[in-house]
C-alpha cells in the first residue's frame, strides 16, 4: 500500500525509522530532508535513504506517507513548508512527545493531508543520527493519535506498517497522551535534571560528589543527559498537563519530608514498600492487555557463558527469543532470567530442552 516515505529531520527518531523501513518493510524509496547536510550523505551512502534535500522540495512530492521528526516546536513550520508538495491522500504523521497542541494545529490542515499523530516511546539519551538503530522500535509502544477525519481502515493500514518495524501501536486520544506520558515521561526527565542540579549545587570544593557519583545516581539521572532543545520545547507544549503532575509529585515529596521530620517509622517503610511493590509490578515488558506473550523464568549459575549457552540452545533448535532480561530481585520471583516468546510452542520446546538438561523452569502466566 505504501510505497514512498519522506523524513524530516534525520536524528535518532527519523533516522532510526529510515533504517527500519529499508531494513524490514517492503517500501521502495525514502527520502529525507536534515539541517546538516553530512548526515544526508552518510544516510544515502549506506543506502538508508534514496534521494536528499537541505531544503523542503518537490523530492516530498507523491510520498504516500511523511513523518515529521524534529523537535516539537518546530513541527508547524515543517508542516507548512510541505503543503505545496502534498496530496490529499498523503499522511502526515510526528513524533512529538506532547500531542494535544499539534493535533489542534493539524486540524486546520484537514483538506490538504490526513494526520495521524505518533510518539514511538522509545529512544536514547543519545539523540544523532550516528546513535539511530534499525531495531529502536523492537517491542516499543508506539502511540498513534489519528485526527477524527482520518478513515479507520487508513488507520489500519498505518498500524500495520508500524507493526511491520517491531513496535506495538497504540492508539489514544491527544488528551489521553499528554496526561499519560506527563506522569511517565516529562516530569522524570524534569526530576533528574533536578537531581543533578541538587548535587552540582551542593558538591564540596574538592568535588567528591561529582567523583562518587556511583550506579544508582547515574541510572536515576541517565535521561539528564536527553537533548535540552527537545525538552525546552516538550514543557511548552505540555506545560498544563507537567504543572499539575508536578504538584503532585511535590504533594509525595512534601509528605515523606513530613514523616522524616516527625520520625513516623511505619510511615517511611510503607512509604518505601509501597513504591518497591507497584515498581515492580512493571516487570512484565510487553503487558498481555496490547500483546500476548509465552514467558518463562529459569535458574542458573551466575557464571560466565550462562546466557550465551542458553542463547545457543534456542538459536540451534529455531527458537527466536522475543524479549528476555535478568530477574534482580528475587523476593517474589523464582529463577534469574526471564525470557518471552511469540508462541506457546516456542515456550514448550524450550521448556522441554532446559528441563532435558537439568535446568529449573518456572512457567509465567
Amino acid at each position: 500500500m505504501f510505497s514512498k516515505i519522506g523524513i524530516i529531520g534525520l536524528g535518532l527518531i527519523g533516522g532510526s525509522l529510515a533504517k527500519a523501513f529499508r531494513a524490514r518493510t517492503s517500501i521502495q524509496t525514502i527520502v529525507a530532508f536534515n539541517r546538516h547536510e553530512d548526515v544526508l550523505i552518510e544516510a544515502k551512502k549506506q543506502h538508508v535513504i534514496d534521494d536528499y534535500a537541505t531544503e523542503i522540495t518537490d523530492i516530498f512530492s507523491n510520498c504516500d506517507i511523511i513523518f515529521i521528526c524534529t523537535p516539537v516546536q518546530k513541527i508547524m513550520e515543517y508542516t507548512k513548508k510541505l503543503l505545496p508538495f502534498v496530496s490529499k491522500n498523503c499522511i502526515v504523521s510526528d513524533v512529538g512527545s506532547t500531542k494535544g497542541e499539534i493535533c489542534k494545529n493539524m486540524s486546520a490542515f484537514s483538506n490538504h493531508f490526513l494526520y495521524i499523530g505518533g510518539h514511538p516511546m522509545t529512544g536514547s539519551e543519545r539523540f544523532r543520527y550516528h546513535a539511530s538503530k534499525e531495531h529502536l522500535f523492537e517491542n516499543a509502544y508506539y502511540i498513534l493519535t489519528p485526527s477524527t477525519s482520518v478513515a479507520e481502515e487508513t488507520v489500519k493500514a498505518f498500524s500495520k506498517l508500524i507493526e511491520s518495524i517491531g513496535a506495538i501501536p497504540v492508539i489514544l486520544s491527544a488528551q489521553e497522551h499528554d496526561y499519560i506520558v506527563a506522569s511517565i515521561s516529562h516530569v522524570p526527565h524534569i526530576v533528574a535534571s533536578a537531581l543533578v542540579h541538587t548535587v552540582k549545587n551542593l558538591d564540596t570544593p574538592n568535588h567528591y560528589m561529582h567523583l562518587l557519583a556511583a550506579g544508582g545516581f547515574k541510572d536515576i539521572t541517565r535521561i539528564a543527559s536527553s537533548s535540552a532543545d527537545m525538552w525546552q520545547g516538550i514543557c511548552m507544549e505540555n506545560k498544563e498537563q507537567i504543572l499539575s503532575v508536578l504538584s503532585c509529585f511535590e504533594t509525595v515529596i512534601e509528605n515523606i519530608k513530613q514523616k522524616v521530620l516527625s520520625e513516623q517509622y511505619d510511615d517511611i517503610y510503607q512509604y518505601f514498600d509501597t513504591a518497591r511493590i507497584y515498581r515492580d509490578s512493571f516487570r512484565s515488558i510487553t503487558p498481555k492487555s496490547f500483546v500476548k506473550r509465552y514467558e518463562i523464568s529459569v535458574d542458573v549459575l551466575d557464571r560466565p557463558g550462562s546466557i550465551a549457552i542458553i542463547a545457543v540452545l534456542f538459536s540451534s533448535h529455531g527458537i527466536n527469543i522475543k524479549n528476555m532480561s535478568i530477574i534482580n530481585n528475587r523476593e517474589q520471583e523464582q529463577g534469574v532470567l526471564y525470557f518471552a516468546f511469540d508462541t506457546e510452542e516456542e515456550r514448550q520446546k524450550s521448556i522441554e530442552l532446559l528441563r532435558s538438561l537439568n535446568y529449573d523452569v518456572f512457567i509465567k502466566d
